[in-house]
């Protein structure tokens, strides 16, 4: 039997994507470039943990250079802020899985896009004092856009319940969510394979935040599920 996508070569695996057997080299070039490969695909993982086993610099400046396009901030996210805003990072985590959730069309490529833009906007708004809202007819990035935005609004408003408990210093600033931003993505163009239609870095984000878990971590659990790209 032939493969099911070139008809020429012999086939050797079933592809879930196309609901039949194809060969190793199809398998290869078109999975998440013409593939909507679902993550459970044994073939996919093992892609997954292979690009995992091999990661260096190099290879993540190739993805970095697939996403050439985006403004990525140049700023210093370091170890003691990972502690300091671990649920900020959390928070903004869930709020990415849960828009994916919502639309399960989207892809890395959308949640690190609207990541880029979102950096942008606060970055803007550190450097001028105005606030920049990146016009986007772009449904999919308007969705996480919002529900990043929500998560954001949801922190400041529990910080004001307690504001007099909380030191000057320790109150959030528009600096810390454009750091946070900017973690989640480098971590997002760590974990993507950088194709059109990776979902890598969703995966990596539904396994931290499985189904009905909660936004806000508590200091227990958020150390564990930092991770640094």
């Amino acid at each position: 039997m032939t493969c099911a996508v070139c008809e020429e070569r012999k086939e050797k695996r079933f592809c879930p994507a196309v609901h039949g057997k194809i060969c190793p080299q199809c398998c290869g070039e078109q999975r998440e470039v013409t593939f909507d490969c679902p993550n459970d695909c044994p073939y996919l993982q093992q892609s997954r943990e292979h690009a995992t086993a091999h990661d260096d610099r190099l290879s993540q400046h190739h993805r970095q250079s697939l996403f050439a396009e985006l403004e990525i901030p140049t700023i210093e996210v370091n170890e003691q802020f990972l502690y300091q805003r671990e649920e900020l990072i959390l928070g903004l985590s869930f709020a990415l899985a849960k828009s994916v959730r919502a639309d399960r069309s989207l892809t890395d490529r959308d949640l690190i896009v609207a990541l880029s833009s979102l950096a942008k906007s606060y970055q803007t708004l550190l450097n001028s004092g105005l606030i920049y809202e990146p016009a986007t007819a772009n449904l999919a990035h308007q969705i996480i856009a919002r529900e990043v935005g929500t998560m954001v609004k949801e922190f400041r408003e529990a910080e004001q319940q307690h504001i007099n408990e909380i030191p000057s210093h320790a109150r959030l600033r528009d600096s810390d969510v454009l750091k946070a931003l900017t973690f989640l993505l480098q971590m997002g163009l760590g974990h993507t394979s950088g194709r059109p239609k990776s979902r890598a870095f969703i995966a990596f984000l539904f396994a931290q935040f499985p189904e009905k878990h909660s936004g806000i971590a508590s200091p227990e659990e958020a150390g564990s599920r930092i991770v640094i790209p």
